[in-house]
């Protein structure tokens, strides 16, 4: 049996303390400000990528002080991950409902907004090249994240619609999931370098082959 220890009442225990006003606002100014450099840091990224540029010159274009963006993000690498992460959570939002929709029409739509974007494409691309490298933990971190979360989910779409009689159901939900994934990506670094990959029809393709029709 554990003893409780008392405490005397002249001394109240207070496990979790309120903040302050003080503190609350000091917070929420903060997380305004690195809000406010974000917004900033996205518009930039989704002009002209990220290739070649320091925090240092990051900070120059986006107009604050090189110790105001080391303040909220420690390096290179995690500004371009959560700058790519806001950008998605952002798309997110604004994405109408694709319940009905199949994973390669979910992958096709998400190729055609990516066309009004391609500084987000190429940052896409960079984070995943460098994750598959050493001394890049970040980097590593969300791509290993988002392959998984975007298999799961995608491997539910499949699922639903094998019982739908819409995909065929003699391959495996988690297979096509990857699949789909791979040709997409795939597909998008092809268009990145030459614009006339045939990137829709091929998707439109994988379509048909997965088709239970």
């Amino acid at each position: 049996m554990v003893r409780m220890l008392t405490m005397p009442e002249s001394t109240p225990v207070d496990p979790v303390a309120e903040p302050s006003p003080r503190a609350r606002g000091s917070y929420a100014k903060g997380l305004a400000r690195r809000q406010e450099i974000l917004d900033r840091a996205i518009e930039v990224f989704a002009r002209r990528g990220s290739e070649g540029t320091s925090l240092r010159s990051i900070a120059t274009e986006i107009g604050v002080s090189h110790a105001a963006l080391t303040h909220y993000f420690t390096s290179r690498e995690q500004l371009l991950v959560e700058v790519y992460r806001e950008a998605a959570r952002r798309e997110d939002e604004h994405e109408p409902d694709h319940d009905d929709a199949s994973p390669v029409e979910i992958m096709a739509e998400a190729a055609r907004r990516n066309h009004d974007v391609p500084g987000l494409v190429q940052l896409y691309s960079t984070l995943v090249a460098a994750a598959l490298e050493p001394g890049h933990p970040d980097a590593t971190e969300f791509a290993t994240v988002r392959f998984a979360k975007v298999r799961e989910e995608l491997t539910e779409r499949v699922t639903r619609h094998q019982r739908q009689g819409l995909i065929r159901s003699d391959i495996d939900p988690s297979a096509v999931a990857a699949l789909v994934i791979a040709a997409s990506d795939g597909l998008q670094t092809q268009w990145m370098l030459d614009p006339q990959a045939p990137q829709e029809a091929a998707l439109e393709l994988l379509a048909r082959l997965l088709s239970a029709d």
